[in-house]
């Protein structure tokens, strides 16, 4: 049985981020879901990504893009997953954050495009929603992109959390299942280096670099889609 392909999307992204390669993927014939992820903590984030995939009571391999491969990270342990595929995104280590993971890199040209806006959370507690300044988002966030695409996807981001670049791991998937990585070597978002650290310290089984943006599903849907699909071939 051919494994669902669980797609799952970053910050400042949602769902139809992965728009070009679902359609790629459906048309080949497999099995596509592309659940959202709220970006409110690693820690729940992640876990609602478990327990999604458990539900499917069938072999899944899961594809993060960017803070999405943090997600997978973590829910990747779910008996059923077999197989991970990180598309620019963070392969982090058990006990390791994003803010650990990029600490060690230059910034990208992102740290100087966010901006904070405070929210409150379920508790009464002040939180802080962390988002792309919309002017600079087709550059930073969405090169390469067409340009009237990149105002839409600018104006319905989904803000991350600020909780979410200090929470650690607590678990590493990809210690326990074969994992395959892409670097879009042209990302404003995270520097390339971050990615290709982490893909190496994983161990991932192949890793392909692309000339492309952050947004490489957008840019490059057919090459994202082979990656995928050849993980899947190699799992037999």
């Amino acid at each position: 049985m051919k494994p669902t392909i669980v797609l799952v999307h970053g910050a400042f992204a949602d769902a139809a981020s992965w728009g070009p390669v679902t359609r790629v993927l459906l048309d080949e014939g497999y099995d596509v879901l592309v659940p959202p992820v709220f970006n409110r903590s690693l820690s729940g984030d992640a876990e609602y990504l478990r327990r999604f995939v458990e539900q499917l009571d069938r072999p899944v391999i899961l594809a993060g893009h960017s803070y999405g491969g943090a997600v997978i990270t973590v829910a990747g342990v779910a008996e059923n997953v077999v197989g991970l595929v990180y598309v620019s995104g963070y392969a982090l280590d058990e006990g390791e954050s994003l803010g650990q993971l990029q600490g060690g890199f230059p910034d990208s040209d992102l740290a100087a495009n966010l901006v904070y806006t405070p929210y409150t959370l379920p508790d009464g507690t002040d939180g802080t929603d962390v988002s792309v300044q919309i002017d600079a988002f087709p550059a930073v966030f969405a090169a390469g992109v067409d340009p009237k695409t990149a105002e839409v996807l600018a104006v319905s981001q989904r803000p991350l959390s600020a909780i979410a670049f200090g929470e650690t791991a607590s678990v590493a998937a990809w210690k326990t299942k074969p994992a395959w990585g892409i670097v879009s070597v042209a990302d404003h978002t995270i520097n390339p280096d971050v990615e290709r650290f982490g893909y190496q310290r994983a161990g991932l089984r192949t890793v392909v670099e692309l000339d492309a943006p952050h947004l490489v599903m957008q840019t490059h849907p057919a090459e994202v889609a082979k990656v995928i699909t050849d993980a899947i071939a190699e799992l037999g």
